[in-house]
């Protein structure tokens, strides 16, 4: 087993990624039952990752033993909330990380995200932001390994007969 090398996706990638995002959201489907089939949204969430990431941002893909091992993408987010600084205000947002069944375990993931820090620091950005659901444990678990700590914490409660 080589290291894992992360490099800016291309064209060709198209097909890992729409696997990996159908990979990614039947995991969250698993823990959350708020999320739809992968199957069903793949096509016009890739398509919306990578507009977004063209603007101020990137979609970067890890490459494990010559196969594709996972994806990582996200951008720059300019806010305006009155309460916060001009720097906080103005975020790298990390969208998604994706790392591949088979791969897990190899911290992949944390490799990804040193890539997507280093690339947005590069645009000026000195901090990163991102969200997961509550319940999804191995990826809180690995944020934490590569450096983040909770910041604002969301709460949902289901109100009626759901």
């Amino acid at each position: 087993m080589h290291k894992p090398i992360v490099r800016p996706a291309m064209p060709s990638d198209a097909p890992d990624l729409r696997r990996a995002v159908i990979e990614m959201q039947e995991y969250e489907r698993r823990l959350h039952a708020s999320r739809l089939p992968g199957e069903e949204i793949a096509d016009t969430y890739l398509a919306w990752l990578v507009r977004q990431a063209e603007r101020n941002g990137a979609v970067l893909v890890a490459e494990a033993d010559g196969s594709f091992a996972g994806f990582a993408t996200g951008w720059v987010v300019q806010e305006n909330h009155i309460a916060e600084t001009a720097e906080a205000n103005r975020f790298g947002y990390v969208s998604d990380v994706c790392v591949m069944p088979e791969f897990r375990g190899r911290r992949i993931a944390q490799q990804l995200l040193a890539a997507l820090e280093q690339h947005l620091a590069r645009a000026g950005i000195t901090r990163l932001r991102l969200f997961t659901l509550a319940t999804n444990t191995s990826a809180r678990t690995s944020y934490e390994r590569a450096g983040f700590v909770p910041y604002e914490i969301s709460y949902e409660k289901l109100v009626g007969n759901p």
